[in-house]
Parts: C-alpha cells; structure tokens; sequence
C-alpha cells in the first residue's frame, strides 16, 4: 500500500514537458527486427558493407573442400580476433562446401582480412572474400512494379 501512495504522489509532481520525454523514451524503446531496420545494423563507413546484430561478417568462397575449420581460422585471424567461424560441410561426402563465414568485432579488422585475402591462396586454391551484407543499390523510381514492362 505504502508504495501505491508513493506513486499517487508523485504522479501530482509530474508535469507536461517530463511527459513528453517519456512517450519519446517509449517510441525509441519498441523492438525492431529485421536486417532493413536502422537500429539493428550499422552501415560501414564506406558506405556498402552493413553490420549484423553480432559483428561484420565475411563470405570467403572458393575454399578449398579438404579444408578444415582451423585451416580457415588460423588464415583469417592473422587479421584480427575472430568473434565466430562458420564452415559448412556436405552430408554425403563429409568435405567442406566450398564456402565459409567469418565474424569480426570490427569493421577495421573485417576489411584488412578483406583486402588481403581476397584472391590470396589457401592450400593451393584461390578465396574470394567479400562482405557477407551489403546495402542494396538504390532502386529505380522509374520502373513500375506492377506490369512488368519498362
């Protein structure tokens, strides 16, 4: 009861501008989800690359399929701290699918692995490493979506 009263209380001190900054406090704290929402990702300083929820993730392709996880792990982290490493590998033949994701913490450390792993060579095979988001080109405001003619 004590604490019902504290409230009534100071319900009667609050005023119009205090209320004003609590609906705006509410509006920013509504979850978004989704890669499209601005709170969710950042877009890298140069403008292209986009940020995931946990880090600036990679896609290096052209990966060797006898490749393994600590092959992947000790080329890339010569670049930085690898946060998270993600290689896929193929049920039937259990060898690895070509391809590999690799998360940094940060943007700097992401683009230095970009810059000079992209077509270097991991046993005996060249990578392609590119960011694994990227912002979308802007879209023609000219075309109609509804026809499907220009």
């Amino acid at each position: 009861m004590a604490d019902e009263l504290e409230v009534d209380a100071n319900y009667d001190e609050f005023e119009q501008g205090d209320y004003d900054d609590v609906s705006a406090m509410k509006a920013k704290a509504t979850r978004k989800k989704g890669r499209g929402v601005s709170d969710v990702v950042d877009e890298g300083p140069t403008g292209g690359a986009l940020r995931s929820i946990e880090g600036w993730i990679l896609f290096a392709t052209g990966v060797h399929e006898e490749a393994q996880e600590d092959d992947v792990y000790d080329k890339f982290s010569e670049y930085g701290m690898i946060k998270n490493i993600h290689v896929n590998l193929d049920r039937r033949t259990g060898y690895l699918k070509g391809y590999a994701l690799i998360e940094y913490e940060t943007y700097k450390e992401a683009q230095a692995a970009i810059d000079n792993l992209n077509n270097s060579d991991l046993l005996g095979q060249a990578i392609a490493v590119d960011w694994a988001f990227v912002k979308p080109p802007a879209q023609d405001k000219r075309r109609s979506s509804g026809s499907g003619r220009y």
